[in-house]
């Protein structure tokens, strides 16, 4: 049977309820997963307004009312009145909500009432100024679920999956924070995410950090102190690894098919390959936490809101990914 998904709404000053609403108009769910939206049924509303579609909606105060007739079943919060905010800025109270909703969700998920969480785009800032005070939701999740182990964003765009050994830090950190042993957990995280997607033996390449892959050390050690061993930690678990590969022709190899996933050494040298080849596509997934999660990479996308024009593509991606992780299968 197809899993029970916690749909969110994301930020109401962006596009996501829009999208959603778009999603729900156009049977965008019921192929993959038997949807429950979390959040505030004006929102949806509102998200309806401005996509300037409809469709039947069932209020539910419960999981099992929901009996996906051909109607959204939404478990009303009732706890923001889009009037209240202005679309398009970082808003506290938008950002108060939208990570009160993913609590709600999160707590569905350790009840065994919803399998996994598909959200419409986070804004970070609005979620710290509404008194979410993590660095980001990854981190949010995380305190929630009480993950054990490594845990992060990975991006994801036509079956390519990257993962990274630092993230948010300036880049004149990131040698000083390497270590074989974050290569090795950043490996880790890619292998077992991929492998709960449904992966059997996920092709993992690793990048190097200097100019050439370090050119035999002439460039730096890097790779041969630090990367190399992690990698080969990681065969010696059965994974199948391999590099480091010098990052600038790396992604060339892993488009055309080469490879299921890159793992690179620091923010920007995964996120612009992605990103280039098609930011309208892609999905971030909330790796290491214990549900699936996922999302579109794209952002709140302040400069369109309310225009009608957001596109879905993303957002389908994201669900498609989330229903695999929570054990949907094509037939």
């Amino acid at each position: 049977m197809k899993p029970i998904l916690g749909i969110l709404l994301g930020d109401a000053t962006g596009i996501g309820p829009e999208l959603i609403a778009k999603m729900c108009a156009e049977d965008k769910f019921s192929p993959y997963c038997r949807p429950i939206i979390i959040g505030d049924k004006r929102v949806l509303e509102m998200g309806k307004r401005i996509a300037n579609v409809d469709f039947p909606i069932q209020l539910i105060d419960d999981i099992s009312m929901a009996d996906w007739d051909g109607s959204i079943a939404i478990l009303d919060q009732n706890n923001l009145d889009p009037q209240s905010i202005t679309r398009g800025k970082v808003d506290a109270n938008s950002g108060r909500v939208t990570g009160a909703d993913c609590i709600t969700a999160m707590e569905l998920c350790k009840k065994g009432q919803i399998k996994g969480i598909m959200y419409a785009p986070f804004n970070k800032a609005a979620l710290i100024l509404g008194g979410h005070n993590f660095e980001c939701e990854h981190h949010l999740f995380a305190h929630y679920f009480e993950t054990q182990g490594t845990f992060g964003e990975m991006n994801v765009l036509n079956n390519l999956w990257t993962s990274r050994v630092t993230s948010h830090i300036p880049l004149k950190d990131v040698v000083q924070n390497l270590n074989s042993e974050r290569v090795l957990a950043a490996i880790k995280l890619a292998y077992n995410t991929l492998t709960k997607a449904g992966f059997e033996s996920p092709r993992i390449a690793v990048a190097a950090i200097n100019p050439h892959g370090g050119e035999s050390g002439l460039c730096g050690r890097e790779e041969i102190d630090i990367i190399a061993p992690g990698v080969q930690m990681a065969k010696d678990e059965n994974i199948n690894a391999m590099g480091p590969f010098p990052s600038d022709t790396l992604f060339i190899n892993a488009f055309k098919g080469d490879y299921d996933a890159v793992v690179t050494m620091y923010h920007d040298q995964g996120q612009i390959a992605i990103k280039l080849m098609g930011f309208q596509f892609g999905v971030t997934v909330a790796a290491g936490q214990p549900y699936p999660v996922a999302t579109p990479a794209h952002g709140t996308a302040f400069d369109i809101v309310g225009k009608g024009i957001a596109k879905t593509s993303a957002t389908e991606n994201a669900l498609i990914l989330t229903a695999k992780m929570a054990g949907w299968t094509q037939n």
